[in-house]
């Protein structure tokens, strides 16, 4: 909560069917999601992060805003936090399906597959197919070891129609649970989808490191830093290289990163 103790909410007895919805949030708030939506894209994680606090505090009923938090807290390594701030967000908008859906991949990170399943459960049956409740459900089952993950990941790629967002998300889920194979065959989709982005450069790195191929690793992050020296992902990559001795102990403080601080 130190993240955002500042903020306070109101107005949670309202139903879900009463929030704001993008279309109609003010100029500013319009513009502040976007830039939130930008930082993401570009793997800057704690940036999003703010911006979309800044969101939250002009409106507590933003459900992007709530969503977006929460799946950045993931991204950081913080599912603790992450599912601490979509409760709070479930209480503002309880039928929110994308909010059940990221409760369930921080449930699940937590180490609770049961109720990681329980929660995704209730998110596929809110109105709608969007990218994210596949998205959250496929990882889901990658933490109970169950088959149908890679459908779920497949068909979130096919709903976000060509956005090289959801093949970047389904290899940073394959790639935590160490399924390196898989999650490069979707770098290597996002990729194609967009060679620009210095962050899928960055997670290709991050695959084809897991399965020891150092040196296409070390290739993809010069892309990365070419197109972006700044890029947050590759610099994380980049740091984590050059401070292993070996690639046993590279591999072990990348996993390490990934799966983040539990409380």
């Amino acid at each position: 909560m130190s993240r955002f103790h500042h903020l306070e909410f109101t107005g949670a007895t309202e139903t879900a069917a009463q929030v704001v919805e993008q279309a109609t949030l003010p100029a500013s708030e319009v513009d502040c999601l976007a830039t939130a939506d930008r930082a993401f894209r570009a793997g800057d994680f704690e940036q999003a992060l703010r911006h979309y606090a800044r969101v939250l505090e002009e409106d507590a009923r933003c459900a992007p805003a709530w969503v977006g938090q929460a799946q950045m807290l993931i991204e950081l390594g913080e599912p603790g936090e992450a599912r601490l701030w979509a409760e709070k967000g479930l209480e503002q908008l309880p039928e929110e399906g994308s909010l059940l859906a990221a409760k369930a991949v921080a449930v699940a990170r937590l180490g609770d597959r049961e109720a990681g399943r329980v929660w995704s459960d209730n998110a596929m049956e809110s109105p709608g197919e969007a990218p994210y409740l596949w998205l959250a459900r496929g990882e889901v089952l990658l933490a109970r070891r169950e088959k149908p993950s890679d459908y779920c990941l497949d068909r979130a790629i096919a709903l976000g129609g060509g956005d090289w967002l959801w093949p970047w998300l389904a290899s940073r889920a394959l790639a935590f649970h160490d399924r390196f194979g898989q999650g490069l065959q979707r770098a290597q989709l996002a990729l194609t989808l967009a060679s620009g982005e210095a962050v899928v450069w960055a997670q290709l790195a991050v695959c084809q490191a897991g399965m020891g191929l150092i040196g296409h690793a070390e290739h993809s992050l010069a892309q990365a830093r070419e197109l972006n020296p700044r890029c947050p992902e590759g610099e994380r990559v980049q740091r984590l290289l050059r401070d292993g001795t070996g690639w046993s102990r590279w591999l072990g403080r990348l996993r390490h990163w990934a799966k983040g601080p539990h409380p």
